[in-house]
């Protein structure tokens, strides 16, 4: 039988200069670091590629966006080190994002938290149904959104993303994260999102790509530290779920939640 750990997919489509990466994990999608892994190459290969003009990153399936971190990864982790590896996941991923030079596009068709949210905060672009709800569930475990906080406080401003982290067990809705900055449309079914990606896409793919990479760096200004910034709050994150409330806070949501699902 497969680990959950090793299952899931990235997968990349190029099509009038538009590539397309999708990930998919059968817990919600959520993402290993396997797939973290992978996801970052993608985005920073799509990035490097001539014939792509743009990045749409999507997730697989009518649901749930991004589920975040895994769980059974997380509940391996057993010292500093590979604690700081586990976290430096999404902190590859946002800076991947950040530096490909490609204008990106977020595809969100259902509720995403913790991780999944920092990715969906870092495009550059950000589609999303009126099911697409969020949350930041870190500080419920034990440790705190501190890899992904950069991203987030970047898109909807210092206290929105504090809001979110203390309100840890708290889903606000769509509405709320467009009406702050998180997502630029919000539409009624998958099928009318997937329009107006398709409509904008292939607007931007026309577009000269040297003004969209100087619009790129224009955009990320500021954020030239988050290798070494986003690096030291990995570490941060893997020393905290170290300790022992983290260690019990982690069991007993595995166990209320042995399959994850946040449909």
């Amino acid at each position: 039988m497969t680990h959950p750990i090793q299952q899931g997919s990235v997968k990349t489509s190029i099509e009038n200069g538009i590539a397309t990466i999708e990930f998919h994990h059968p817990q919600s999608n959520s993402l290993p670091s396997k797939l973290l892994k992978e996801l970052a190459d993608a985005i920073g290969h799509s990035g490097s590629n001539e014939e792509v003009s743009l990045i749409v990153i999507k997730s697989a399936g009518e649901h749930a966006f991004c589920a975040g971190a895994s769980f059974d990864e997380l509940s391996q982790v057993n010292d500093v080190k590979s604690g700081k590896v586990f976290f430096s996941g999404f902190a590859q991923v946002i800076n991947a994002i950040r530096t490909c030079g490609k204008i990106v596009i977020g595809r969100v068709q259902g509720k995403t938290v913790g991780g999944g949210l920092g990715i969906a905060a870092a495009t550059d672009y950000c589609f999303a149904t009126q099911f697409a709800d969020v949350k930041l569930s870190e500080l419920s475990i034990g440790i705190g959104p501190f890899v992904v906080g950069p991203a987030i406080e970047r898109k909807i401003g210092l206290a929105n993303m504090s809001y979110l982290t203390l309100n840890a067990s708290e889903w606000k809705s769509a509405a709320w994260a467009k009406d702050k900055g998180l997502y630029a449309e919000t539409f009624g079914s998958i099928s009318q999102m997937d329009e107006a990606i398709e409509c904008l896409a292939s607007k931007l793919s026309k577009s000269n790509p040297e003004a969209l990479n100087a619009l790129k760096t224009m955009f990320w200004q500021g954020t030239e530290n988050w290798e070494e910034l986003l690096t030291k709050r990995a570490e941060i994150s893997g020393q905290l779920v170290l300790s022992e409330f983290t260690r019990k806070a982690n069991q007993k949501f595995k166990k209320k939640f042995d399959t994850p699902s946040i449909k």
